[in-house]
């Protein structure tokens, strides 16, 4: 196929995958498909095997067939600006350091395709942001999740957003996360490692996984929070998907309010929190982790700058309801 037909993966049945629907064949094969996703391009005629189409999804696959599985190009969108509020920290003609909140989703993505970041930073800078991250995340330089808070650098210039994104590759960007992690991790000082890749179990969770991406993450317990929890800092030596999450959880410490990696309110009530802290951590719809510090070299001007913020608001009212009283 042509980069405009889009992309073709190439899918062999295992004698262990002997009689699986092809729907769940091709999700578990191609990482970037998700079933229902799989589903609509066997019914759109764009699963092949041999010279044959396959077009039921629940066909049953034999072992050593062969499935051509052809992925169309995504649509490219322009988002639209959107007046949302944006706490900006700096600003100059070639970059902005803003304080993302949380529960904001940094790009438009399908299920968000409005209310993103990008919408609010077309409406704040209209046309001056770099093209670089394409159609879909003009300016984005990096991402935090969506229930992540914290501090981002976004390029307002092609010239800067390749600088920055080349800062980003060299590791010499300074990155420093706040979170409250159920336990005490032992040592109070050290470093996680473990590759991080897609879950087998779990298509939109990230796990610790033999032929992962390389991950690092150094941390240090700031101070307990009562006999349950603690206040950490983490500095990211790599920068994948979920990776303080993954790996704290992987510890046995995941980051309070994270019910995706086991750090919800059944683990406060495994952990005996008390019931305020018990009730703010129902309530709080989200993970305690924040972006604290963010230091990198001004592309323009080479001078370094770094930015420091404090404790979001949601974040200390959970940490005083884990201290005893």
């Amino acid at each position: 196929m042509t980069a405009d037909d889009g992309t073709e993966h190439r899918v062999t049945a295992g004698a262990a995958q002997a009689g699986v629907r092809i729907d769940r064949l091709i999700a578990d094969s191609v990482a970037e498909l998700s079933r229902t996703q799989a589903q609509a391009l066997i019914e759109a005629g764009r699963v092949t095997a041999g010279a044959a189409t396959i077009t039921e999804p629940s066909y049953r696959v034999k072992p050593g067939e062969v499935f051509r599985v052809r992925v169309p190009p995504p649509t490219p969108a322009k988002p639209k600006p959107e007046p949302i509020a944006l706490e900006v920290l700096y600003e100059d003609a070639h970059l902005l350091v803003l304080d993302k909140p949380a529960g904001l989703v940094v790009h438009p993505a399908p299920g968000a395709e409005t209310g993103t970041l990008v919408n609010a930073l077309l409406a704040h800078c209209g046309e001056s942001l770099s093209g670089i991250g394409g159609v879909r995340r003009p300016g984005i330089v990096h991402r935090l999740d969506k229930d992540t808070s914290g501090l981002m650098v976004v390029a307002k210039t092609d010239a800067a957003h390749r600088d920055l994104a080349a800062q980003f590759a060299a590791r010499t960007v300074t990155r420093l996360y706040r979170a409250i992690v159920w336990g005490a991790p032992s040592p109070p000082e050290g470093t996680i490692t473990g590759d991080i890749g897609r879950s087998s179990r779990d298509r939109k969770k990230m796990a610790v996984v033999p032929k992962g991406k390389r991950a690092v993450t150094r941390y240090r317990v700031v101070r307990r929070l009562g006999a349950w929890a603690s206040l950490i800092e983490c500095r990211l030596e790599t920068g994948r998907t979920h990776q303080i999450r993954v790996h704290l959880a992987k510890k046995g410490h995941p980051v309070v309010g994270d019910a995706t990696y086991g750090g919800g309110v059944q683990a406060a009530r495994r952990h005996g929190a008390p019931e305020a802290a018990v009730a703010e951590v129902a309530a709080l719809g989200r993970h305690a982790l924040d972006a604290a510090v963010l230091g990198f070299t001004h592309p323009a001007t080479g001078e370094r700058l770094n930015f420091a913020k404090e404790l979001p608001p949601f974040m200390s009212r959970l940490a005083r309801s884990l201290e005893p009283m």
